[in-house]
């Protein structure tokens, strides 16, 4: 963490503004050779920027933040220049002719805040998911997140575990002595609460599903209208649509939101058990393995032979044939008939599976780590040796501790600090 890093922290130029940062103890130095003179700190100052050879580069709006209390944990450079390409390419150049200062890697800027205790490993994957955000529903979760929701959860947690450890210490250490007398008659019931909670925490719908979407399967047998349907929802004419049977040969995926919701529309190969060639055969083979993975499933085949909970959509409402007697959805992919009828009921049947509004969502490392949480603070509750129970609650803060990064591994870092852009 020794080295000053620099790098554009805006979007791609050309833009009006171009934001670069420079974080590190040569912060101040770089501003200093760059402007002549130091600016009133967290105070926005209009200097003229020069190179070392005394060429003007731009006349740009700076803000010096030195100390911990910033964004990085140290001293801190924001220079906010005119955006054209020229004026940036100038900029990092001159930058990285300083002594000491090198570009910045990708997400460096969010691991140095995370390193230097600005924020903790939740806050820092909730920052991930808000720069990955395209819906509204994913901001939202995202910014919860960010915003510490999990981590004070996740620190509650570890506070009391604290709280019932001290009671097993002071039974085992004291046991001997008047005025402590073994576990208080509440440590039993305080337990099973915080076990509850970790519970319904595990019940709630999983990150993934907000951050990927709602998994939406079309199956059914071939020529039933999976792939007119497919591009009608997306309005789009990602599939091919042929009355040959056996054109769909493979799964086709396509993101698609509705009224703010994210989903992922999958369109399968036409099941059949026979007559297909080997080609095909595999096509319906992972078609079987779309429906076990999908959230919901519209069941485009004959009346009642799809999976369990799946959707009758009975298609081709434009022509004269037998229908569905009891079709959840009627529809016709040529004049569109019911397809807004169809989007509704799919973003109503999204609310269960998906988070609450504004609420953060648990990914799949920290599902993992509360479930081996909660699993300890069970054994534990059934156990009447203090010192195998003591282990046990050990055992569950120190997953808490990891989930919030107070014990964690480079490899792990690694890979979440890699999903950042340069310049954050």
């Amino acid at each position: 963490m020794g080295d000053t890093i620099f790098a554009l922290s805006s979007g791609a130029p050309p833009a009006a503004i171009a934001v670069l940062r420079v974080s590190g103890e040569g912060a101040g130095a770089a501003l200093k050779a760059l402007c002549g003179r130091m600016p009133e700190p967290r105070t926005p100052s209009l200097r003229r920027l020069r190179d070392r050879a005394g060429n003007v580069l731009d006349q740009a709006l700076v803000l010096w933040f030195p100390g911990q209390r910033t964004a990085t944990g140290e001293d801190l450079v924001e220079l906010h220049c005119h955006g054209g390409r020229a004026v940036v390419r100038a900029m990092e150049g001159a930058l990285g002719d300083m002594p000491g200062l090198r570009r910045a890697e990708a997400g460096e800027f969010t691991r140095r805040a995370f390193a230097n205790g600005r924020i903790d490993l939740a806050e820092a994957e909730g920052l991930a998911d808000l720069l990955a955000a395209e819906t509204e529903l994913q901001r939202l979760a995202a910014q919860a997140a960010f915003g510490g929701s999990t981590s004070r959860m996740v620190e509650d947690w570890r506070d009391r575990i604290l709280a019932l450890s001290a009671e097993i210490e002071a039974a085992l250490d004291f046991s001997d002595e008047d005025d402590v007398s073994g576990l208080s008659e509440a440590f039993g019931s305080r337990l099973t609460a915080l076990c509850g909670e970790l519970e319904e925490a595990l019940a709630k719908p999983p990150a993934e599903r907000l951050r990927q979407g709602i998994r939406v399967v079309l199956a059914g047998p071939p020529n039933s209208g999976k792939s007119s349907l497919f591009n009608a929802l997306l309005r789009d004419g990602a599939a091919i649509v042929s009355n040959i049977a056996g054109t769909t040969r493979d799964a086709i995926e396509r993101p698609i939101a509705f009224s703010g919701i994210p989903f992922v529309l999958i369109d399968t190969a036409g099941l059949r058990d026979e007559g297909f060639d080997s080609i095909e055969g595999e096509g319906i083979g992972r078609a079987r393995s779309q429906i076990e993975r999908a959230d919901i499933v519209l069941w485009l085949g004959p009346e009642g032979q799809g999976p369990n909970g799946s959707l009758e959509i009975q298609t081709k409402a434009d022509l004269e044939h037998d229908c569905k007697l009891t079709a959840d959805h009627v529809v016709s992919s040529v004049t569109g008939e019911g397809l807004r009828s169809l989007e509704l009921d799919l973003v109503e049947r999204s609310r269960k599976l998906l988070p609450r509004t504004g609420e953060a969502a648990l990914a799949q490392r920290q599902r993992d780590l509360i479930g081996h949480s909660h699993e300890e603070l069970l054994q534990a509750l059934g156990e009447s040796d203090l010192l195998i129970k003591a282990e046990g609650l050990r055992q569950a803060r120190v997953a808490f501790d990891r989930l919030l990064g107070k014990a964690s591994t480079e490899e792990m870092l690694d890979a979440l600090f890699g999903r950042f852009c340069i310049g954050k």
